[in-house]
C-alpha cells in the first residue's frame, strides 16, 4: 500500500512538473518552463537535419520572442519507476501538433523534465 500511495503521490508531482511546461508553452512563461526543466535538460528533433539544443535555453528564448497562439494540449501517457518517469504529452495548434516524448528524474525530492524529444504531425484537411 505505500508504494501505491508513493506512486500516486509521484504521479500528481509529475503532472504538476507537466502543467508548469503547458503554462510556459500556452501563455509563453518563461518563469514556468524554469520550474519544469532541470538547467541541463536536453530538447531533440528532426528537422532540416537533427538537432540537439539546451531544451530551457531555446524554449525560453521561444516564447519570449514570440506571441502566445492557442493551443490544446493533453497528457496521454505517464510512466514512473523508481525515481525514472517518461512521458508522451500533446500540443495541438491549428494546422498541426506537436508530440512531446518528456523522461523526469525525481531531483532532491522535485521531478523535472530532463529531456524532451518530439515530432511534429500535421493535420489533414
Amino acid at each position: 500500500m505505500i508504494q501505491t500511495q508513493a506512486q500516486t503521490s509521484d504521479l500528481q508531482l509529475i503532472e504538476k512538473t507537466i502543467s508548469h511546461y503547458f503554462d510556459g508553452m500556452i501563455n509563453h512563461n518563461a518563469e514556468s518552463l524554469t520550474k519544469a526543466f532541470h538547467p541541463t535538460a536536453t530538447m531533440k528533433w528532426n528537422g532540416e537535419k537533427y538537432m540537439e539544443v539546451n531544451a530551457l535555453e531555446a524554449l525560453t528564448d521561444y516564447v519570449n520572442s514570440n506571441e502566445a497562439v492557442k493551443t490544446k494540449t493533453s497528457i496521454v501517457a505517464i510512466n514512473i519507476v523508481g525515481d525514472a518517469a517518461n512521458a508522451q504529452l500533446n500540443l495541438e495548434y491549428e494546422t498541426f501538433s506537436f508530440v512531446d516524448f518528456m523522461h523526469l528524474m525525481k531531483i532532491e525530492g522535485e521531478w523535472k523534465i530532463i529531456s524532451k524529444t518530439y515530432t511534429t504531425v500535421k493535420k489533414d484537411f
